[in-house]
This record gives structure tokens, sequence and C-alpha cells, in this order.
């Protein structure tokens, strides 16, 4: 029977001539990282505001409902207290739209800038990494071409 070659010391071989830099990965990492935690700021900032202005929305629907909802001595009054519920509703909607508005406009300012921060860091890192490969590349090159000779 044969035997199978056993290629595990050729592969090892072969990895240890390729220079590695394992501190690109790890700053990669850890800047990807500090990337997700500012965009989970950013979120979570948004939704603690957002849960805000829906609680006071809330609150005072519930504050102008129960006005309206009192006993009333004439019939008219509850027609006025109807139309006066409704308008404040509809004020209410429209202030609380905007502040949502406000809400998602700043994340959305937010977010484009942190995007744009880290391209740009990201160029920088890519950069210098593309150049210290090259060094390390050229510098095995020639020790491999000193050890040829």
């Amino acid at each position: 029977m044969t035997k199978t070659t056993d290629f595990t010391k050729v592969m090892q071989d072969m990895m240890a001539s390729f220079p590695v830099d394992a501190s690109a990965l790890q700053n990669a990492f850890k800047t990807q990282a500090a990337f997700g935690e500012k965009l989970t700021t950013v979120a979570l900032g948004a939704a603690e505001k957002s849960t805000e202005i829906s609680s006071k929305w809330a609150k005072d629907t519930i504050a102008k409902l129960a006005a309206a909802s009192k006993a009333k001595a004439e019939p008219a009054e509850y027609t006025k207290a109807v139309s006066d519920f409704a308008t404040a509703a509809a004020e209410m909607a429209a202030e609380n739209m905007a502040a949502f508005a406000e809400v998602a406009k700043k994340v959305q300012m937010e977010t484009v800038e942190l995007i744009l921060a880290a391209g740009k860091d990201a160029s920088e890192e890519a950069t210098a990494a593309v150049k210290k490969a090259t060094a390390d590349v050229t510098a095995a090159a020639k020790k491999a071409a000193a050890a040829a000779k």
C-alpha cells in the first residue's frame, strides 16, 4: 500500500516564509470595535430621546383626555370639549412628529460623521499596513536573494 504524503510540514514552512503582521489585524479589530461602540452610542441615544418624546406625548394626551372627559352641565360643552381635545391632539402630533424628525436628523448627521471619520481612519491604517507589508516582503526577498548566493 502506498502512503499518503503528509504536507503539514510543507504548509507550515510555506506559511512561515510569508510575513504576516498580526498587529494590523488586532488594530483593525480594535478600530472596528470602537466604531461599533460609537454607532451604538448614537443609536441608544436616539432610542432614549424617542422614548422620552413618546412618553411625554402619551402623558399629555392622557391629561387632555382627562380634561375632556369631565362631566359637563350643558350638552354643547361636550362638543366643545371634544373639539378642544381634537385640536390639542393635532397640535401635539405636529409638535411630537417634529421632535422625532429632529432626533432622526441628529442621528443621520452623527452617523455620517462617524462613517466619514471611520473611512479616513481605515484609509490611513490600510496605507500604513501596505507600506509595512511592502517593506517586510522586500526585506524577505532581499534576505532570500542573499541566502541564494
